[in-house]
């Protein structure tokens, strides 16, 4: 398979590799994106992913609680940031965080399907359609999730609706304190953006394949080392990746002596409670959606020879 231009600034995007890696890797994997990716982790050459889906689109992250048990999160994306900042926008999306609110949809094409909460004669297709039309510009309500606790959810909106956060945490009280030290959590989140809560979401499956990766990335690094040394390499190595994916393992931002899981049990005994972070949600505006660059394909076309 032909490895364009585009392909390699795709794969340059997902990874944070060198744009002639990237080339190397797409040619020795045959276009495939995927074991691209995995040749490049293998080697060394990428950045775990960190840089996965960062591809930069308009638009906002809201969310929405109501009584510390009901909480929704909905992402609606536009063109042109200039948009996004338009009040008529932003009205739309308060609206479609509130119909989040109260929805019974279990995923897109059902909510899109309700009626509207701010006209029954229309459904929320019908009035995104109209919103469309007014703000003559193409939008898109993309994602929700909507949490219903029986003991507290928090919601955190970072940088103006960039990035939108859901913790949820069960628990025996419900006070201000505990309200802000989730809020904390939430805050945790949107920064270090964790993949699971604790260890024990993570599978088993996921811990082979990160232990291929890290065996092939020590055996390149340290190819006359011997095998059990190897081995104590990669539990060192995969036991710091989980520290990272992790979000109770991670180093609490606002106090590096604890980690996120040791700042919650702080707070939950200073107020005689029983807490435990059950779930979060983290949507970044534009996450994994290319936004056209001019001529950007063309550069990197010229600086690879191709």
């Amino acid at each position: 398979m032909a490895v364009t231009a585009s392909m390699v600034k795709e794969l340059r995007e997902m990874t944070g590799a060198g744009m002639m890696d990237c080339k190397k890797a797409l040619s020795e994997t045959n276009g495939d994106m995927d074991a691209a990716v995995e040749f490049l982790r293998k080697n060394g050459q990428a950045k775990a992913e960190k840089k996965a889906g960062r591809i930069a689109a308009e638009g906002l992250v809201k969310a929405s609680v109501k009584e510390d048990k009901v909480a929704a999160i909905v992402e609606v994306n536009s063109e042109t940031d200039f948009v996004a900042k338009n009040a008529e926008f932003q009205g739309f999306v308060d609206a479609v965080v509130e119909q989040a609110l109260g929805t019974s949809a279990a995923d897109m094409d059902a909510f899109m399907a309700e009626t509207w909460n701010e006209d029954p004669s229309k459904t929320v297709q019908d009035a995104l359609t109209e919103k469309i039309s007014v703000i003559g510009e193409k939008l898109n309500i993309r994602r929700f999730e909507k949490i219903t606790s029986e003991g507290c959810v928090v919601a955190y909106i970072h940088g103006g609706g960039r990035i939108g956060v859901l913790v949820e945490a069960d628990t025996n009280v419900v006070n201000d304190e505990i309200r802000t030290c989730l809020k904390n959590v939430a805050m945790q989140v949107a920064a270090m953006s964790p993949k699971y809560v604790s260890r024990d979401e993570v599978s088993q499956e996921f811990m082979d394949h990160e232990k291929e990766i890290l065996l092939a990335q020590a055996k390149k690094e340290n190819p006359n080392k011997p095998d059990n040394i190897i081995e104590k390499m990669i539990v060192g190595r995969l036991n710091k990746e989980l520290k990272e994916y992790c979000l109770l393992d991670q180093v609490y931002v606002q106090d590096s002596d604890l980690t996120v899981g040791k700042y919650v049990e702080k707070v939950a005994k200073e107020n005689n409670a029983e807490v435990t972070v059950k779930k979060f949600v983290r949507f970044e505006t534009g996450e994994g959606i290319e936004k056209k660059v001019d001529d950007f394909a063309a550069e990197v076309a010229a600086q690879a020879g191709m």
